[in-house]
């Protein structure tokens, strides 16, 4: 079910995301039953593991021991105060508490002076998002309600212009990118190789909802082939004019490489 960009919000908590019905896929015969009654699904952010779903009769468990899961409480009062799909409170957005994160440094072996060393801020995560259409991937693509507007707006002034600009990511939390850490460790890299690609949990644009990926048909996602395409000529041109801007440059101070695809909104 398709739902509409103006309207479905992500309401964010610590450790549980309120996803609205009809948005998240279904991994099995039970889940794809359930999933289509639902109006909003709780899911864990560790994993990614669904949890619970909100339906017209009630809540339905999805898990074993649903009343054992740490931020179960902060996720229930979520539910029962916010609406699934409203602007309703949008323009009231709230940043998480970053009491989590030096779990993750610890991690990866990292502590305060990688912030210092890199001159990254911590970034926190907002406690609800808009979102802002779907990705190459056709994931919903997340992003702070204004944000979102400007990413509307750019991407249809782009069009108007015969340029096609494929979002590859948003919002990401600062769980997923731990994860990313882990999956790359897994694969025999360095925590030193990742974090000039990745930035280190808690300290990634993409944390805020502020920042995406971007793309275009018939281009890999996140190369450096991409500053070659009219599409990315096009961003270099207009970007600005809509509130975006290129993170990291060539020889940025940050550490990170050329990431011509990486564009943040910096609005108010």
């Amino acid at each position: 079910m398709r739902r509409n960009p103006s309207a479905a919000i992500l309401v964010n908590t610590p450790e549980i995301e309120l996803w609205p019905g009809g948005l998240l896929r279904a991994r099995s015969n039970h889940d794809a039953r359930v999933l289509s009654r639902a109006q909003r699904v709780l899911r864990r952010k560790r994993d990614g593991r669904y949890l619970a779903a909100e339906l017209p009769e009630g809540l339905m468990p999805l898990v074993h021991d649903l009343q054992r899961e740490p931020g179960l409480d902060e996720a229930l009062d979520a539910l029962d105060t916010t609406p699934p799909h409203a602007r309703a409170g949008l323009e009231r957005v709230r940043a998480l508490p970053l009491a989590r994160l030096r779990e993750y440094l610890d991690a990866l072996g990292l502590d305060d002076s990688y912030g210092e060393r890199t001159g990254l801020d911590l970034v926190a995560e907002p406690d609800r998002l808009a979102l802002a259409g779907f990705d190459r991937y056709r994931r919903p693509l997340w992003l702070l309600p204004n944000a979102a507007r400007a990413w509307r707006s750019l991407h249809a002034d782009a069009l108007r212009d015969d340029v096609v600009l494929e979002p590859i990511s948003g919002y990401r939390s600062h769980d997923y990118q731990l994860g990313i850490f882990e999956r790359k460790l897994a694969r025999g890299q360095t925590v030193d190789e990742i974090l000039t690609v990745n930035a280190a949990p808690g300290y990634s644009e993409h944390h805020g909802g502020r920042a995406l990926d971007i793309s275009t048909t018939d281009e890999p996602a996140a190369e450096e082939s991409f500053e070659k395409t009219r599409a990315f000529q096009w961003l270099h041109d207009n970007a600005g004019a809509h509130g975006f801007v290129m993170s990291y440059p060539r020889d940025n101070p940050h550490g990170i490489v050329y990431e011509p695809w990486h564009w943040c909104w910096r609005g108010d």
